[in-house]
């Protein structure tokens, strides 16, 4: 549906805020979904886009999906993203940090900052340097707070076993096929933990070398990344970019269950009802991988330490559960379910 703004992804969104800085090539766009539940949480993210409207698209569909999850996730943040539009040969330097940073600083807390694709904790601190609206940055052991991902591939963990008890009968991995499609900080890190429970992996990434290493370090087998979705398995597990479910994977598609960490799996809000029509049980993306949210957003509340993170971190089936139950009452898909309660949590039922 388009909008006012000629924008299908707006989706009433507080706030756009794009800026440039010349003198640092920064330039970069903070999409504010929502603070209904309190300051807009959401990590940014440095990435080369085809174009700037490609860029505001991003944002806008991360932003939206990071109100859904800490709202579902029970935390008292609102949702929005940043992103960085890689300048021309990469250059991701201090000075275009702090430039980051004095744009979020701008926004008087309006946006809370984290790490997300093409970022690192080392980067948070560079922005930490200009403003005071970031977290993820390096804590002491045993705090809340730190590089997410680890955190989010916990929870995304939880979540594939809990497909695999809803969808096979039982969370007993062994032996379990399962493709994982991007194998960085989340997906590599669920791969590792797969593997320790005896599940059958197929691994893909766009940096072959890292799958063909992960795959001999735990005995998996390696795919194309562009190929692996539509492999015969039990589940298929998006780890990397969005948008890789659409009509045409959908077809193709041989797995009982869909669970990954990935944002925005869904191309097209059309895609979650091809799922259902298939018999494909989903685990909403924005549930299922609240895992890094539920810490950097504790370390920045001061509301709990790594214990409180990971007491927080599983309960993520739970929601699942009541996600998957209510699709079967309702006889909605699980995406329109999840969207439905999100929208719930944030006054926009």
């Amino acid at each position: 549906m388009q909008t006012d703004w000629g924008y299908p992804d707006f989706d009433d969104h507080e706030g756009i805020h794009l800026f440039s800085d010349h003198k640092t090539g920064l330039r970069c766009v903070i999409a504010v979904h929502s603070t209904a539940l309190g300051p807009a949480a959401g990590g940014v993210r440095f990435w080369r886009y085809a174009s700037s409207d490609a860029a505001v698209t991003d944002a806008l569909r991360l932003s939206r999906g990071m109100s859904f999850k800490n709202a579902m996730a029970g935390l008292p943040m609102g949702g929005g993203k940043g992103v960085v539009l890689a300048p021309e040969g990469g250059a991701k330097t201090p000075e275009l940090l702090g430039a980051f940073g004095r744009a979020v600083e701008s926004l008087g807390g309006r946006y809370v900052t984290a790490e997300d694709v093409g970022m690192s904790e080392a980067d948070m601190m560079t922005i930490s340097g200009a403003t005071k609206y970031v977290s993820g940055l390096p804590v002491a052991a045993g705090n809340a707070g730190g590089d997410p991902g680890p955190f989010t591939a916990m929870g995304v963990y939880l979540g594939v076993r809990a497909a695999a008890k809803r969808a096979l009968g039982s969370d007993d991995m062994r032996g379990v096929r399962v493709a994982v499609q991007g194998v960085g900080s989340v997906g590599g890190g669920l791969a590792r933990l797969l593997a320790k429970d005896g599940a059958v992996l197929t691994l893909a990434d766009v940096n072959e070398a890292r799958a063909e290493a992960l795959a001999s370090e735990l005995g998996a087998t390696t795919a194309d990344p562009a190929s692996v979705l539509t492999l015969e398995a039990d589940i298929v597990s998006p780890n990397a970019l969005g948008a890789v479910l659409d009509e045409a994977t959908i077809a193709a598609l041989k797995c009982k269950a869909v669970a990954g960490g990935a944002n925005n799996q869904l191309a097209t809000a059309g895609d979650g009802k091809r799922l259902q029509e298939r018999g494909i049980l989903y685990a909403p993306d924005y549930v299922i991988n609240a895992g890094g949210i539920i810490n950097v957003a504790l370390e920045y509340l001061g509301q709990g330490d790594r214990a409180e993170v990971e007491s927080r971190i599983a309960r993520i089936p739970d929601r699942l559960v009541e996600v998957w139950d209510e699709s079967d009452a309702s006889g909605r898909p699980h995406s329109e379910v999840a969207d439905a309660i999100a929208r719930r949590l944030i006054g926009r039922g």
